[in-house]
């Protein structure tokens, strides 16, 4: 059997990180779309409040 990857990523000896997602409105024809991005858990409030 082979080694999952996902048994690797989950080592708490580095940075914990999330998967945010940002939904904006295209001024073209205001359709939205979404922006996905991996911050630090630290930074995830102050990358919200950004426009």
């Amino acid at each position: 059997m082979a080694k999952k990857v996902v048994a690797t990523l989950k080592k708490s000896t580095g940075k914990d990180f999330a998967k945010v997602v940002r939904m904006q409105r295209s001024a073209k024809t205001g359709a939205y779309t979404f922006k996905e991005t991996i911050v630090p858990t630290e930074q995830v409030k102050d990358f919200l409040e950004q426009k």
